[in-house]
Parts: C-alpha cells; sequence; structure tokens
C-alpha cells in the first residue's frame, strides 16, 4: 500500500497541495476553500470509516456529517467528492460491517442532495445520475 501511495504522490502534479485529514474534512474545506481553484475529496467511504472508528453513536456521526454538507454548502470553491457505493451488494452478516454500510449510504445521500451533479462510475464508463 505504501508504494502505491507512493506512486500515486509522484505521479501528481508538483502543483496540488495535498491535505491528509482522517476527521476533520469539514474543517478543511471551510479552511482551504477560500484559497483553492478546486478541492478533491477522496474519499467519503475512508472518512466513514474512520468516523465510525471514533464512534458508533448514530448522533455523533449524524452531527459530523452535518457539519460536512454545511461546510459543502459555504464551500467558495467547486468540491469534487469520491465515494463508493456499499448499498448495491448483499446485506452484510456482521453488526459493524452492516453500521458501515448504513453510515456511508447516509453520507452518500446526504451528499447527493446537497451536490448539482452526481456521476456513478460503472465499469470506467460515467452515469449521470444528478445535474
Amino acid at each position: 500500500m505504501a508504494q502505491r501511495v507512493a506512486r500515486h504522490q509522484k505521479e501528481r502534479s508538483q502543483s496540488w497541495t495535498t491535505v491528509e485529514e482522517p476527521l476533520h474534512i469539514a474543517e478543511v474545506i471551510l479552511e482551504n476553500s477560500p484559497k483553492a481553484d478546486v478541492i478533491l475529496v477522496d474519499c467519503l467511504t475512508l472518512w466513514a470509516s474512520n468516523l465510525l472508528m471514533e464512534t458508533s453513536a448514530e448522533k455523533k456521526l449524524e452531527g459530523k456529517i452535518s457539519l460536512m454538507i454545511d461546510a459543502l454548502e459555504k464551500a467558495t470553491c467547486p468540491i469534487v467528492l469520491v465515494s463508493n457505493e456499499v448499498g448495491t451488494g448483499i446485506v452484510p452478516e456482521n453488526q459493524l460491517a452492516r453500521h458501515f454500510r448504513d453510515i456511508t449510504g447516509w453520507l452518500n445521500q446526504a451528499v447527493a442532495k446537497c451536490a448539482s451533479q452526481v456521476v456513478w462510475m460503472v465499469a470506467g464508463i460515467p452515469v449521470t445520475v444528478k445535474g
């Protein structure tokens, strides 16, 4: 994995500014959007996983998602969000995996609701869902 990350970083333009933030993405968006041309968040699914490892309390998770939505609505530059679709497969047997799937589904729905465009990639083919 370290080699993949290093290769990916090497392929990036030197003009990119990278912020690695596991939990406080809303704050990073608000802080950086006034000085950025565009912000790429890669990825919301990993963020959801990090949040779930911090707390499994639904109210706290909903609060973090609300902060993210608020940050997206206040951002002064375009934001591109990458996420994984986790609800199209079978229902996981274990409780943690089901909770992760639910949280990610709620997050994806909330982000899609406030987004001007939603594109689902299927086998490398973009399928416009919204916008």
